[in-house]
């Protein structure tokens, strides 16, 4: 008797813990930390569910082995569960199961290497190759092989990080120990720092992906204010109606609305590029071959540099990329097509666009289009950019709420969040007062050029050249062929004199430009 009335206690309190474990369960996959769906999160419940009876039942069974005698009445519950795992599940239990092991990562969906291949080329291909002509203007030829260049090393980068997530195990066998960016970096700083490594990738990480955001509000600015020039609204004022527009961005929860919309902008974003190369080629009589030369601008050629390397920025996310495919030895093949055809389109389309316009092509090429086609082309920029704008938001508060407030004991802040997984007012103050801070900086540093030079010379070069070749470099040294080693050290070297150049000058423009509006 003692023995039952324990194992009704213990019931009890196992139904207590997994009901509470389901309600966490939903409550991470409605916040979108997971990535899970509204339905992921009544599987994960039904998971939890099954769990709490599969337990009871073996604790019955338990009891019935102790206390039971033979040929007593068997006790409830014993005759679905046997602890090796033999015995029938309940009919409204097989389809839970199935959910489970579902969840649990045995029939969790891949993706192909085409689905891989598009996910690539819509964030090197994105609405910033719009500032490549520009590139091209202050580069000449140069310009044009650094964009081949620029290919070629962040295709190579790419493929030494995801080596950087395998190793080799006892057998012999080739094993990822890895899944990320930031693990790749605390590995490389182990044992003396094993947090230090993740924490400057996540730094990096939250610059980059907020001066995304300031450009988004930058360009959707600048394109309104040159497609209604005859309006009395200046390109401030339209930046601030933008950021109206985007402050519900505040409330986001998830991104599943937002990527519908994101996925058919980013359509058209390539059909509008369709349309300016078409206005480019209707003028080809009058391309300006003689403008195009080998010197360069040596003021705002490393402007130029940090442009290029930014619209190829595509590593952050390549460890998650690769352990999503179906064949992750596909991944090399894919990551060749994807940079291949980007350098062919991003030099057509930089080198077609300067050839048209020459010496009067703008910071973005849009705005030297007539004015009649201008306002509808660029309308639909701003529509995508704006759209756009909440993704690399999204991403950004999430690393920075899970580095400072969800960190465990390493936690800076306390939680954000309340018990009833609700986001906490002042949690939702900071994310209000960060997209008041891209408004700010898009107001105070309205240039698109500036901005994307700097986020490239810092950020980008740091994230797509030095760490991974540093990386590859400290975690397979001993394995790595000689020319494997000359070009690491090679891609370091010049990667961290283009980046501090970059940076130099774009610093410099940025706070020119910073006093002359200050005094305006």
């Amino acid at each position: 008797m003692a023995t039952l009335l324990r194992s009704k206690l213990s019931n009890v309190a196992t139904s207590v813990s997994n009901k509470s474990q389901a309600k966490m369960s939903g409550m991470f996959a409605r916040m979108g930390f997971q990535a899970a769906t509204d339905e992921e999160a009544v599987g994960f419940a039904h998971c939890d569910d099954l769990d709490m009876e599969h337990r009871q039942g073996l604790q019955m069974d338990i009891l019935k082995s102790e206390g039971g005698e033979e040929g007593a009445e068997p006790l409830e519950g014993d005759i679905h569960y046997q602890r090796d795992g033999t015995g029938p599940l309940p009919p409204s239990a097989s389809k839970e199961a199935g959910v489970c092991s579902e969840l649990s990562g045995q029939g969790k969906p891949k993706i192909t290497a085409w689905e891989a291949g598009w996910n690539v080329t819509n964030a090197i291909q994105g609405m910033f190759v719009l500032g490549l002509p520009y590139a091209i203007l202050h580069g000449g030829y140069l310009g044009l092989f650094l964009i081949i260049f620029a290919a070629v090393v962040c295709c190579y980068t790419g493929k030494i990080l995801i080596a950087c997530l395998y190793e080799e195990n006892e057998d012999g066998e080739i094993v990822r120990v890895r899944d990320s960016y930031v693990d790749i970096a605390n590995a490389c700083c182990a044992p003396r720092f094993p947090t230090l490594g993740g924490r400057v990738v996540n730094v990096a990480q939250i610059i980059e992906l907020v001066m995304t955001c300031i450009l988004y509000v930058v360009v959707s600015g600048n394109l309104m204010y040159n497609s209604f020039p005859n309006l009395p609204v200046s390109q401030k004022s339209w930046s601030i109606i933008a950021t109206a527009v985007l402050l519900p961005c505040a409330f986001l929860k998830n991104l599943k609305a937002v990527s519908k919309f994101s996925l058919l902008c980013t359509l058209a974003h390539f059909v509008i590029n369709i349309l300016v190369i078409a206005y480019c080629l209707s003028r080809a009589r009058d391309w300006a071959w003689d403008k195009v030369k080998f010197y360069i601008d040596v003021k705002k050629f490393p402007i130029s540099i940090g442009i290029i390397v930014f619209s190829y920025t595509s590593q952050i996310f390549l460890p998650s990329l690769e352990g999503n495919m179906q064949n992750p030895k596909e991944f090399h093949c894919m990551m060749n097509w994807t940079h291949i055809a980007a350098c062919i389109l991003k030099g057509l389309f930089a080198l077609v666009a300067y050839l048209t316009w020459a010496d009067e092509t703008k910071e973005v090429i849009t705005d030297n289009l007539p004015s009649t086609i201008r306002a509808v082309v660029n309308i639909f920029l701003v529509a995508k950019a704006l759209l756009s704008y909440p993704l690399p938001f999204f991403a950004a508060v999430e690393v920075l709420e899970r580095s400072l407030f969800q960190d465990g004991n390493r936690a800076f802040f306390p939680n954000c969040y309340g018990g009833d997984g609700r986001l906490k007012s002042w949690g939702l103050t900071l994310r209000c007062a960060l997209v008041v801070f891209t408004l700010l900086m898009a107001i105070y540093v309205p240039h698109f050029a500036l901005l994307m030079g700097l986020t490239g010379s810092l950020t980008g070069a740091g994230l797509c050249f030095l760490l991974p070749s540093l990386f590859h470099l400290k975690l397979l040294w001993r394995k790595l062929l000689w020319h494997h080693v000359f070009f690491d050290v090679a891609i370091f070297v010049i990667g961290g004199i283009c980046s501090v150049s970059g940076f130099i000058h774009s610093l410099e423009g940025l706070i020119e430009a910073f006093r002359t509006n200050a005094e305006d």
